[in-house]
C-alpha cells in the first residue's frame, strides 16, 4: 500500500513512502484516537474526548487545526464531512491489521504466519501516553493480544511446533505473569516438547509469584497438568 502507515502499538509513528512524517502533538492525538475507532466519529465527540479541559469552542478549534495539519502533510489520511471524521481507506493501521488477525486466528489456522504479527502482539497500545480516553482502549487491546497469544500457542503446540509455541507463550507470560491461562499454555508447550523439568520449573515459579503477590494457590486444573511423581512439589 502506497498510503500512509500509522503505528500505535508500542509507540506512535506515521510513515509515508517509508519515511517518517513529523506531526504536532494535537494531530498525533487525533490520529491515535481515530485508530482506535473503526467507524466515523462525531467531531464534537472527538473534541470533548481529546481536549476535555478546553471550552467547546476552543476544543473544536484545536481539532480543526489538527485536521488541517494532517491533511496538509498526509492527503487522504483523514476523510469525513462537516459532522464526522474517519481514517481514510488508504491508511494502513497496525492495530487494525493485528486485531483482524486475532479475530480470524481461531477459525483459519493462522499459526503459519505468526512471525508477521508476534511483535505487535507483544506491544501495548501507546504505552507511554497518559490520556484518560486510552485507558479502556488499552485494556481492550491487552485482552485481545493475550487471548491471541494463548490461542496461537495452543495451535502451535497441537501441530507439534513446540519451540515456536514456547516462544509465543513466553510473550504472553511476560505481558502478564499472574495470568494462569498464559502460564498453562507455556507449561503445556514444555510438556509437549518433552521437557518435564522445564514444565515443573515454570509451575514452581508461578506458584511462588501467586503466593507472594496474591497469597493464593493455582487452580486444580493447572496442578493436574503435571505428573504425580515424587519430585513434583505441590504448593503449600
Amino acid at each position: 500500500m502506497d498510503g500512509p502507515h500509522l503505528r500505535v502499538l508500542g509507540g506512535f509513528t506515521v510513515r509515508l513512502h517509508d519515511r517518517p512524517v513529523r506531526l504536532p502533538l494535537g494531530a498525533q492525538r487525533l490520529l491515535a484516537f481515530l485508530a482506535t475507532q473503526a467507524r466515523p466519529q462525531d467531531r464534537t465527540h472527538i473534541a470533548q474526548h481529546l481536549w476535555p479541559d478546553l471550552s467547546e469552542a476552543r476544543a473544536a478549534g484545536t481539532m480543526r487545526s489538527a485536521l488541517w495539519q494532517i491533511r496538509r502533510r498526509l492527503p487522504g489520511m483523514v476523510t469525513g464531512d462537516v459532522v464526522t471524521v474517519v481514517l481514510g481507506p488508504v491508511t494502513d493501521v497496525d492495530l487494525w491489521r493485528t486485531t483482524r488477525y486475532a479475530f480470524d486466528l481461531p477459525g483459519n489456522g493462522g499459526s503459519s504466519c505468526w512471525r508477521e504479527f508476534i511483535d505487535d502482539l507483544s506491544c501495548d497500545l501507546l504505552p507511554h501516553w497518559s490520556d484518560d480516553w486510552l485507558t479502556l482502549e488499552r485494556e481492550r487491546y491487552r485482552q485481545i493480544r493475550l487471548h491471541t497469544l494463548e490461542t496461537l500457542c495452543r495451535q502451535l503446540t497441537g501441530s507439534g511446533d513446540t519451540q515456536p509455541a514456547i516462544e509465543v507463550a513466553l510473550r504472553a507470560v511476560g505481558a502478564d505473569p499472574l495470568r494462569e491461562t498464559a502460564q498453562r499454555a507455556l507449561i503445556e508447550a514444555h510438556l509437549a516438547d518433552g521437557n518435564i523439568s522445564e514444565a515443573i520449573r515454570q509451575y514452581d515459579s508461578y506458584v511462588q509469584i501467586l503466593r507472594q503477590t496474591l497469597g493464593v494457590a493455582p487452580t486444580s486444573a493447572l496442578c493436574a497438568l503435571l505428573p504425580r511423581a515424587p519430585y513434583h512439589r505441590k504448593p503449600r
